[in-house]
């Protein structure tokens, strides 16, 4: 009975143990989250928290995410460009102006980052990932970080964006994201979150990093709409080619007759081209298969004047 007990007790104490470790985590994550909010990135204090929240729990992945943050954050450098331009890397201008000739010279933010501080916050989130692999958050956030990091040309963010989708579906890891498991919906879903933010950055670079990722996705997932509707947008938008774009829009369109995106995309096409039969035929699909009453309404407006014409 003594040797039980004394197992008993042994295994109390282990529990409890463990349970204070994760207390804390919790509590540097919080102390941490309250300075950051009352001192920014640069203020005085999250050095030392960080130094002993690493002295007393080295291998917890939430440290490296918060070192990551640290120094990502007090890498970059903020200035205002004036430009003649609409969009300058993805954004639009925080100061649209235009002088009393008419010519526009717009405001926007501009950051630059510090090579050797950004290297050490990719080490810190690359040791986080290390320590928790399942752990989507971490890995998105190194490629958002380099997608600003790299500005124009964004090759790193591309081949790591590559890198993920590959391990995705080939070695098929259990993801967990914002704390709830991912399925493959959502993996695509933010997949194409940052597939975006390289057809929004608009450079050479950025649209064939579109391009490309999302071939990739379609040799594992061939005929997906999502990644179709990128391809044709490739060839419209930045290709001018609206006779490839129509037709991997058809090609969604034939399989998912309802895909909003498709629909759209046709119509847009078709008005651009001053095509008003062919804009016809995609306003009859909006007026049947439109995701809500408004947009059937509108498409029926639309082509009850066409027809009048």
């Amino acid at each position: 009975m003594k040797i039980r007990r004394y197992i008993l007790t042994a295994a109390l104490t282990l529990l409890s143990l463990c349970a204070l470790a994760q207390t804390t985590s919790q509590d540097y994550q919080r102390r941490f989250s309250n300075l950051v909010s009352r001192v920014g990135y640069d203020g005085v204090g999250l050095e030392t928290l960080l130094d002993s929240w690493e002295k007393e729990l080295p291998e917890d992945p939430y440290l490296w995410q918060a070192r990551f943050l640290w120094c990502f954050n007090r890498a970059q450098t903020v200035s205002y460009i004036q430009l003649d331009a609409d969009r300058h890397l993805g954004k639009d201008p925080i100061l649209p102006f235009t002088d009393s000739l008419g010519n526009r010279s717009n405001f926007f933010e501009d950051v630059q980052f510090d090579p050797d501080l950004f290297a050490v916050a990719e080490q810190a989130i690359v040791k986080a990932i290390q320590l928790e692999p399942g752990n989507l958050d971490l890995r998105l956030a190194k490629i958002g970080s380099l997608i600003l990091y790299e500005r124009e040309s964004p090759d790193m963010a591309a081949a790591e964006l590559g890198g993920l989708i590959d391990y995705n579906f080939i070695s098929g890891p259990k993801w967990d994201y914002a704390g709830s498991t991912v399925s493959e919906d959502d993996f695509l879903a933010l997949c194409q979150e940052y597939l975006f933010r390289f057809y929004r950055l608009g450079t050479p670079a950025a649209t064939e990093a579109f391009r490309s990722l999302s071939e990739k996705i379609l040799k594992y997932r061939p005929g997906n709409p999502l990644f179709m509707n990128n391809i044709g947008s490739y060839y419209l938008v930045f290709k001018k080619d609206p006779k490839t774009a129509l037709k991997y829009y058809n090609k969604v369109l034939k399989a998912h007759p309802d895909d909003f995106t498709a629909i759209q995309n046709c119509i847009l096409l078709a008005r651009s081209e001053k095509n008003v039969k062919l804009e016809k035929k995609y306003l009859a699909m909006m007026v049947k298969h439109g995701p809500d009453e408004a947009e059937r309404e509108k498409a029926a407006r639309r082509l009850e004047a066409l027809n009048k014409k």
